[in-house]
């Protein structure tokens, strides 16, 4: 099945199959520190980092919004992803689980190629990256669960490197002072803020993909680095 498979996209794939060093390839995103009932708790979530190639060789990712109905993070920009349920295998399994559900994005059609380090949320949930391609975009037709979804896009993954159409806002934690990122996207038809967690999970993300630091400082909050692996 060879799609139309770039040579740059299959180097992608093969450098960041390897960017994982603790595990192994055909083990990737299994854990063999948690045990089901570490991973059946409720403070553990995987996102899916859904990568594809326009035809102008530009890699982007999959982003949805959130419906404004539900009870947290209502309206905001984010990954395709969700808490851990009792019947999954790993993160991998989450990940693509919850795309599935969210957007009707089909298993098959993802080619995971790495996890990257956990985040913690500041309500102690630790949320794992992973990673996927998409070979071919054009085999995958959105069903959006509007219970969850108000609706889906895509963006340029390495406008996440980039000091354009970027905001930042000082905090400060328990003493703590950190940056939250807000990035403006616009489609046809909406504009977009990807900021926070999801951006930056992304920041992350591209900074791997493109082998090189942001254009500005990240200075995220401590408390996004705590690891309950």
């Amino acid at each position: 099945m060879a799609y139309n498979r770039s040579e740059r996209l299959m180097k992608l794939s093969e450098r960041l199959r390897l960017y994982n060093q603790n595990s192994k390839i055909e083990e990737l995103g299994t854990d063999n520190s948690n045990s089901n009932s570490i991973r059946s708790k409720s403070n553990r979530a995987a996102v899916l980092v859904c990568l594809f190639e326009d035809p102008q060789e530009n890699l982007r990712v999959i982003l949805t919004k959130r419906a404004s109905t539900l009870s947290s993070y209502s309206g905001e920009v984010a990954l395709p992803g969700g808490k851990v349920e009792e019947g999954d295998a790993d993160d991998i399994e989450t990940a693509l689980r919850e795309a599935e559900e969210e957007i009707g994005l089909d298993r098959s059609l993802v080619d995971v190629v790495t996890v990257l380090e956990s985040f913690t949320a500041k309500k102690g949930i630790t949320v794992i990256p992973v990673v996927g391609i998409l070979w071919d975009r054009s085999a995958f037709n959105p069903l959006i669960n509007a219970a969850e979804v108000a609706s889906i896009f895509d963006a340029p993954l390495e406008m996440f490197l980039k000091d354009e159409n970027r905001r930042e806002q000082e905090f400060e934690h328990m003493g703590d002072k950190y940056v939250i990122h807000f990035f403006d996207h616009q489609t046809e038809n909406e504009k977009y803020i990807i900021w926070a967690f999801t951006a930056a999970i992304l920041i992350k993300a591209a900074s791997i993909v493109y082998q090189r630091p942001p254009d500005f400082q990240e200075r995220r909050p401590r408390f996004w680095n705590r690891s309950r692996q």
